[in-house]
């Protein structure tokens, strides 16, 4: 069983750097379906979803696709939520976390598939018409915007939260709510997801931690084929266009999606 969970967690490590997501959402399904407990495959996911973005996030810095301070600013909400998250887990059972999980994942593959239109609701502007100081002035390129953080704050605590729960980092998430309500550059928004999902995971395996989850031994076991899949993966992301893989990448979600469903209440 380690050794086909070796294999199968490098290549969802690959998988996920292409994209600048931390692949909390292959990890956990792969976990459960060999037989590990989900609360302990939550937490190990987590854990790798921290390898996976410090790797993937050396490539993308070379290439100047990370926003330092925008990540570190969106992660100051999602953080927090996601160590609530963590500690909450332990109180819910596995058959509902395993409910939520589904969720997210069908509803990162739509926003892959069909992205929402950015006029549905939008926590950006164009320009500074107000005074405000929670309107964040942002200049990437030739392009300025302006984030309103008090809904961006609110919005990142919540997200944080419920990934943190089930052992995903959400950058499936976050890169759509980046793109289409926050308005952020593609190529910023990739680069810097795979920094913030490292930490988020951070915060929510603390937390995971802290109750008992947490299988040191897998980790270690695992841990490098990540890093490495991880760093094939964001090497080939900068050099290809990622509309069509995006699109390709979500009916993979829903397929696992369909299996996990299968494995946990049909078998």
């Amino acid at each position: 069983m380690n050794t086909l969970l070796v294999i199968i967690l490098f290549l969802a490590s690959l998988i996920a750097s292409l994209f600048g997501i931390g692949g909390g959402v292959l990890y956990t399904p792969f976990q459960i379906l060999v037989g590990i407990p989900f609360k302990e495959a939550a937490s190990i996911s987590l854990f790798l979803i921290i390898i996976t973005s410090i790797s993937a996030t050396i490539v993308f810095r070379k290439e100047h696709r990370v926003d330092i301070p925008l990540a570190l600013m969106l992660e100051i909400p999602t953080t927090l939520g996601a160590f609530l998250g963590g500690l909450l887990s332990h109180y819910f059972s596995s058959e509902f976390l395993t409910f939520i999980l589904l969720t997210l994942i069908i509803i990162a593959a739509y926003l892959l598939i069909h992205p929402i239109k950015r006029n549905l609701f939008s926590c950006s502007y164009t320009e500074n018409g107000s005074k405000l100081k929670l309107l964040w002035r942002r200049v990437w390129e030739d392009k300025t915007y302006y984030l309103d953080l008090r809904c961006v704050f609110p919005i990142m605590f919540i997200v944080g939260a419920l990934i943190s729960m089930v052992g995903i980092s959400g950058g499936v998430l976050k890169i759509p709510i980046m793109l289409f309500i926050f308005g952020v550059p593609m190529s910023v928004a990739v680069g810097s997801s795979a920094l913030m999902v490292g930490l988020t995971a951070a915060a929510g395996f603390v937390g995971h931690a802290a109750v008992g989850h947490v299988n040191w031994q897998l980790i270690l076991l695992i841990s490098i084929p990540v890093f490495i899949g991880a760093q094939i993966g964001s090497r080939i992301s900068v050099h290809i266009k990622t509309k069509k893989l995006k699109k390709l990448y979500g009916w993979f979600l829903l397929i696992v999606a369909i299996i996990t469903l299968v494995k946990i209440y049909f078998y």
